[in-house]
C-alpha cells in the first residue's frame, strides 16, 4: 500500500475534516466503522464516502427531478477533469480518484443507480434488485477495494458482496419510512408471492406477517453475502481487516435489530443502540486478526462490469517490474560480455 504521506498528499486537510464532520452526523454506522480504519485508508475513504453521500441526498431532495442527476453527472466531470467544484467532498473525490486510479466506471455506475431512484423505479425480481443494489452500494465496495489496492477480481467481487448485502439490509430497515415517500425496494414478484398487492399496500403500507416473511427473505439474501464477504475481508492487508469487518457486522446487526422487532420496519425503525456498535466494533477488532482467506466463489452476475473496470486499470506491480527490469538489465550486460569476449578471442586468433 502507498505510504502514509503519499495518502495524505491526496487531498487538502481541511477538506477531509469537512468530510468527516459531514459524515459524522449523516452516516453514523460509516463513521463508526472507520475509526478502526489505518488513517491511511480512513481518509481517502472519508473522501470518497462524503461525495457519495451528498450525491445520494441532493436527489433525494430533488424527488424526481432529473436534473438533480444531470448535475451531479457535471459535478463527476469536473472531479475527473481536475477541475471539482470547490466544495470540500468534491475537492477530496476528485483527489482520491487520481491518486488512487479509480475507472469513472465505478462512480458513474453510481450515479445510474442514483437516476433510478429519481425516476422511481421499482424491481420486479430479486436479480432486478440486485442490480440497484450493485450501482447504489456494489460500487462503493469497489471503489474501497481500489482504495486498498486489491484489485484481483475475486476479492474486488467479495467487496460488491459486501456492498450489495448492505444495502438489501438498508431496504429492509427502510421499508415504511420508503412507502411514505412512495417508494417500494422489496422484490414485486415476492410481495406478489406472500399475498401482497404492492400497488394497494403502497397506497396504504402496513406491517403485517406476510410482510415480515418478505423482510426475513431479503435479510436471508443479504446474510449469504456478508458471508462470502468475509472470506474476501481476510483477503485484505492486515491493517484493512478490523475497519471492513466491522463495517459489515455493523450493517449486518441492523438486520438482527430487523428481526428482533418482528420483522416490523414499517411502524417502527431499527437503530443500533451506541452499546451494542462498540461491542460490535471491540468484536470486529478481535475476529479480524484470525479471518480466513476464502475469496473463491463466482462474482454475482449484475456486478461483474464492476470486476472488469477495476481489472482494466489494475495497479502495475512495482516490484515485480523492477525485478524484471533488473534480469534484462543483467542479460543485456552478459550477452555484451560474451560478445566481447568473442571479439577479442576472434582478435587474439587472427
Amino acid at each position: 500500500m502507498p505510504t502514509r504521506s503519499s495518502d495524505r498528499a491526496f487531498a487538502d486537510p481541511d477538506d477531509l475534516a469537512a468530510c468527516a464532520a459531514l459524515l459524522r452526523q449523516g452516516s453514523r454506522t460509516f463513521h463508526a466503522a472507520s475509526l478502526v480504519l489505518p488513517r491511511t485508508l480512513r481518509d481517502p475513504a472519508t473522501a470518497l464516502y462524503a461525495f457519495c453521500r451528498l450525491a445520494d441526498d441532493a436527489v433525494d431532495l430533488g424527488g424526481e427531478d432529473a436534473n438533480a442527476v444531470a448535475v451531479l453527472h457535471a459535478r463527476l466531470d469536473r472531479a475527473y477533469a481536475g477541475h471539482p467544484l470547490q466544495i470540500p467532498a468534491d475537492r477530496a473525490f476528485a483527489g482520491a480518484v487520481r491518486h488512487f486510479r479509480i475507472p469513472r466506471a465505478v462512480p458513474e455506475a453510481l450515479l445510474e443507480g442514483f437516476a433510478w431512484d429519481a425516476e422511481g423505479r421499482r424491481y420486479e425480481t430479486f436479480s432486478d434488485l440486485v442490480a440497484y443494489a450493485v450501482r447504489v452500494a456494489g460500487t462503493v465496495g469497489a471503489m474501497m477495494a481500489a482504495l486498498m489496492g486489491a484489485r484481483a477480481a475475486d476479492v474486488v467481487a467479495r467487496a460488491c458482496d459486501l456492498g450489495i448485502a448492505m444495502q438489501l439490509t438498508n431496504i429492509c430497515r427502510d421499508v415504511g419510512e420508503d412507502a411514505r415517500a412512495g417508494r417500494i425496494y422489496l422484490p414485486l414478484a415476492w410481495l406478489r408471492e406472500a399475498g401482497i398487492d404492492p400497488e394497494a399496500w403502497l397506497a396504504r403500507p402496513t406491517h403485517s406477517a406476510p410482510l415480515g416473511d418478505v423482510v426475513r427473505r431479503l435479510l436471508a439474501e443479504a446474510d449469504v453475502l456478508y458471508e462470502r464477504a468475509a472470506g474476501g475481508i481476510g483477503a485484505l492487508p492486515a491493517a484493512c481487516r478490523p475497519g471492513m469487518h466491522a463495517a459489515r457486522i455493523l450493517y449486518a446487526e441492523i438486520g438482527r435489530e430487523v428481526e428482533r422487532r418482528d420483522a416490523d420496519s414499517v411502524s417502527t425503525r431499527a437503530v443500533v443502540t451506541s452499546a451494542r456498535k462498540l461491542q460490535c466494533l471491540a468484536a470486529a477488532g478481535v475476529a479480524a486478526a484470525t479471518m480466513p482467506r476464502r475469496t473463491a466463489g463466482p462474482c454475482r452476475p449484475e456486478a461483474r462490469f464492476l470486476v472488469e473496470a477495476l481489472a482494466v486499470t489494475a495497479q502495475p506491480d512495482r516490484q515485480y517490474e523492477g525485478r524484471v527490469a533488473w534480469m534484462v538489465d543483467l542479460f543485456e550486460r552478459l550477452e555484451r560480455r560474451d560478445q566481447m569476449e568473442g571479439a577479442t578471442s576472434r582478435t587474439g586468433s587472427a
